[in-house]
């Protein structure tokens, strides 16, 4: 392993541990530079590196400090119950923004998981979930005009997905199978999210189905910022 790596590796273990706390300031480059017997420019990019992975913030003129600790929210991925009413349960302080609603150009796959035909209008409703006003997810729901008429005008009034559906007379839900993906962000989704481009995201990509008809409601694509959660399986 190179030093850089040597030394991220040790740094995120005591901070781990708490031998470095919450909002306290780090070691000057000088100071782990002679502990480790490394250049400085080696401890700079490894604060940087640090910073980047959201363990460290940096104050001009005044060091690094610690990042206070992430809550830890537990994912539990089900089609049954929408991500709102599992985060009330969880007792969050929870908000969901939603930020476009516009219609999308033909997607053949999107097009044939909601059962539609190429001259059929789709819309994507994008809602951002927040908790103490931090981005954690982006739910991305592409819905047909076809099955609900009013989709256009009612979508950017949306927060909840499955309460909509409710309103309109579907009652139970189910999923088809999921497909999980670890991606990187892209410019646009950092941006969403607040987060560096080396903060993975968890990508589910899934339908959300009637489970009387059997009528696919939506296509749902998810992602999740990788630091605020926990999987439950």
């Amino acid at each position: 392993m190179t030093e850089k790596v040597i030394l991220v590796d040790h740094l995120i273990s005591e901070i781990k541990k708490g031998t470095f706390q919450s909002n306290k300031k780090l070691p000057s480059e000088h100071v782990l530079a002679d502990q480790f017997k490394v250049p400085r420019m080696v401890v700079r990019k490894a604060y940087e590196q640090l910073q980047d992975l959201g363990y460290i913030y940096s104050r001009q003129g005044k060091g690094s400090y610690v990042q206070d600790s992430k809550k830890q929210i537990p994912l539990i991925l089900s089609g049954d119950v929408s991500f709102t009413e599992k985060m009330k349960e969880l007792h969050f302080p929870f908000q969901t923004i939603t930020i476009f609603c516009e219609e999308i150009p033909f997607d053949k796959k999107i097009f044939q998981n909601l059962n539609v035909g190429s001259d059929e209008k789709v819309f994507k409703i994008g809602r951002l979930r927040l908790i103490d006003e931090l981005p954690i997810a982006l739910h991305t729901s592409f819905v047909a005009q076809s099955i609900f008429p009013e989709i256009e005008k009612d979508g950017p009034g949306i927060t909840s997905m499955f309460l909509y559906y409710k309103q309109r007379g579907f009652v139970e839900f189910g999923s088809n199978s999921s497909t999980l993906n670890v991606i990187f962000p892209t410019p646009t989704e950092r941006e969403i999210l607040q987060c560096s481009n080396l903060v993975p995201l968890l990508q589910v990509e899934s339908e959300c189905v009637d489970k009387n008809s059997g009528q696919v409601l939506e296509n749902t694509v998810i992602i999740y910022r990788s630091d605020y959660f926990t999987y439950v399986i």
